[in-house]
């Protein structure tokens, strides 16, 4: 038999951190939980647990912002969102972000086993009525000629920080509205000039205009 996954419990209300580690305990090995997205990011650097049990709301930029700052420490991390949320938008962010899976809070404690067991061997794994969502969105439910290789390689979190860029707004103030430090909005912005192979914030508020992303 294969030995039982290892998962870091990743939720800002220690109620339901608790409710879930009673749930998974006897078949899953909890190596810690983390209640924002600092403490999470150190968390799973230094646990490396097969699966992240990752809410999508959160202080200081929610589970997207923990996918993002993991992405080059540890590349191969499987994250599986656990929301009360079941907004498309939620779901659809934090999936292109990198998650492998999106389950509600409604989930019962034997599936909630299953679907780790899952992400760990590398399934995708969704709510049923969530699946509709992701489906939608990526399985060419747009023309070709409506997809834009350059906008789909830029991550949900750097097409919000562009978007504040070609309205004008300082870093400061992005990040104010994100949740994040100035430093992470640098750090978006930087991202984003090297994707697009762009120099500096004026050539990013043209090239965003010209992809009608500002209202």
């Amino acid at each position: 038999m294969s030995s039982p996954p290892s998962v870091v419990i990743v939720d800002d209300h220690g109620i339901f951190r608790s409710g879930v580690r009673a749930e998974l305990e006897a078949e899953v090995e909890i190596l810690g939980e983390a209640e924002n997205v600092d403490d999470a990011v150190r968390a799973i650097a230094e646990f490396e647990p097969d699966v992240v049990l990752l809410d999508v709301h959160m202080p200081g930029g929610g589970g997207v912002e923990v996918i993002e700052q993991l992405s080059k420490l540890r590349p191969q991390q499987r994250f599986l969102a656990l929301s009360v949320s079941d907004d498309p938008k939620d779901v659809i962010a934090i999936v292109r972000a990198g998650a492998r899976g999106y389950v509600t809070k409604t989930i019962t404690g034997e599936e909630l086993v299953d679907a780790v067991g899952r992400v760990r061997d590398g399934d995708a794994v969704f709510s049923p009525r969530l699946a509709g969502f992701v489906l939608d969105a990526f399985a060419g439910d747009l023309p070709a000629e409506e997809v834009d290789p350059e906008l789909d390689q830029l991550t949900a979190r750097e097409r919000e920080v562009l978007r504040y860029i070609a309205r004008g707004y300082l870093y400061k103030e992005i990040a104010l509205r994100l949740s994040i430090s100035v430093k992470t909005v640098e750090a978006h912005v930087s991202s984003v000039l090297r994707k697009l192979q762009l120099s500096n914030r004026h050539e990013l508020s043209r090239w965003a205009v010209s992809r009608r992303l500002v209202d």
